[in-house]
């Protein structure tokens, strides 16, 4: 099957005042029947929240939420007694299986912060809700992929209650990494987070993303410094 690319610009829209927000699939208000997710994952969302200001408390149940922090911090409190700050560096996973409340706010008063917040479907629903965030050191991903969540805990990564690996890759230019899949019928979801890449004849730049299912592997090239972030899942 050809891979899928999604342009930056083709991402879904919300601007609350407080928050900027562009989803890589369906969420809230922005519906694209086209855009309903990619095998188990389910929203992508790219999230800047104004200093000071947050997401008050909610619910969630029976999905693996991942929040990876791209500058500044968020503080986020549940009802499993959990209160943390989550700083650019650091990776949280929340398992919310049965049922949990939360919110998180901009950890700071005078700083924006950015930060991805990812759902993926759950293997089994209803499980006991957890919690767990780790930093990951930026040295052990130059130039390579660093597993950051995983099925198993893999290289000290976080774990996630599906067959899914999260992992972080920074390029410099004219650097190329190869990343292969853990199980046969996964699908590989690239999103560039910084720079510009190649992979084959496609060039894709800051906040392009592309699918990629019938391959049991994918090689980037960096044609400038690169962030990137690799998410496997299941495809049935």
């Amino acid at each position: 099957m050809p891979n899928i690319i999604h342009r930056s610009e083709s991402r879904g829209r919300a601007e609350h005042g407080w928050l900027h927000s562009r989803h890589s699939f369906s969420f809230a208000d922005y519906y694209n029947p086209e855009r309903m997710g990619f095998g188990k994952l389910r929203v992508l969302n790219d999230d800047v929240v104004e200093a000071g200001m947050g997401f008050g408390t909610h619910p969630h149940n029976n999905m693996e939420i991942v929040s990876i922090p791209l500058s500044g911090s968020l503080r986020h409190q549940d009802s499993m007694g959990s209160t943390q700050q989550i700083r650019a560096g650091e990776i949280q996973i929340m398992s919310a299986g049965t049922g949990l409340t939360h919110s998180e706010y901009n950890g700071s008063d005078t700083d924006r912060v950015n930060f991805l917040q990812i759902w993926v479907l759950p293997k089994n629903h209803n499980i006991e809700p957890r919690y767990d965030q780790a930093r990951f050191d930026s040295a052990t991903r130059q130039n390579r992929f660093q597993t950051v969540v995983s099925p198993d805990g893999e290289e000290g990564s976080l774990v996630i209650k599906q067959d899914a690996w999260f992992a972080l890759a920074d390029l410099d230019v004219d650097q190329s990494v190869d990343y292969s899949i853990h199980k046969k019928n996964h699908g590989i979801y690239l999103f560039v987070i910084e720079g510009r890449v190649k992979i084959g004849d496609e060039v894709l730049s800051s906040r392009d993303d592309m699918e990629v299912t019938g391959k049991s592997s994918l090689t980037i090239q960096a044609l400038t410094p690169a962030q990137l972030l690799v998410i496997e899942v299941p495809m049935a």
